[in-house]
């Protein structure tokens, strides 16, 4: 079983050991989350050369992750991508081992974006082209920035009213959430931002 979340590192340190194509997506992902990427790897291609990320040209060390808040294993190497994720684990710093999911303790899920809300997608399995197909599946289904705005106000101003007319202007919201997404009734409430 695993734990659903989502994490703000905007400003934390990543480092993903590795210089090629996947180190160079998994960059990506970690550049636009506003992370400050390390890459460690012999060889670098020039996709990650072309990231503002800093490099350090040589072969991964035992110590390089102290201070890291999320690493990622990408090398072609199984051996340096087992010994990265071992000391990862170690440290209690969450890993991607991007050879073999299950040995880490962090994976990369398909999202789907639209008017700042964010999905996040895993099938729980080694199946990314099916989290990926969802995701474009759901994308359209999100509501775009202007109705989140206009909910936020609406949220907004209900809580600076008393208790009584706090709840019935946000079971109002709700259900008008809800017509939005064509789904029936008020549901229960449950947890979720």
């Amino acid at each position: 079983m695993s734990l659903a979340a989502i994490l703000e590192l905007h400003g934390a340190r990543a480092v993903v050991v590795g210089g090629g194509r996947v180190a160079a997506r998994r960059a990506r992902t970690l550049l636009d989350a506003g992370m400050d990427v390390q890459i460690i790897a012999p060889s670098v291609k020039p996709e990650v050369r072309g990231l503002p990320v800093t490099c350090a040209e040589r072969g991964y060390d035992a110590g390089d992750l102290a201070g890291a808040a999320l690493v990622v294993a990408a090398t072609d190497d199984a051996q340096v991508n087992d010994s990265v994720t071992a000391e990862a684990r170690s440290l209690g710093i969450p890993v991607n081992h991007a050879g073999h999911a299950e040995r880490g303790t962090l994976r990369f899920p398909a999202v789907a974006r639209r008017g700042g809300v964010q999905v996040a997608i895993t099938t729980g399995r080694e199946l990314p082209m099916l989290a990926q197909a969802l995701a474009e599946l759901i994308t359209p289904l999100l509501p775009d920035a202007a109705h989140l705005d206009a909910w936020t106000q609406r949220r907004d101003a209900a809580l600076t009213v008393d208790s009584e007319a706090r709840a019935t202007a946000l079971a109002g919201l709700r259900d008008d959430i809800r017509a939005h997404l064509g789904l029936p009734g008020t549901a229960q409430t449950g947890s979720g931002t």
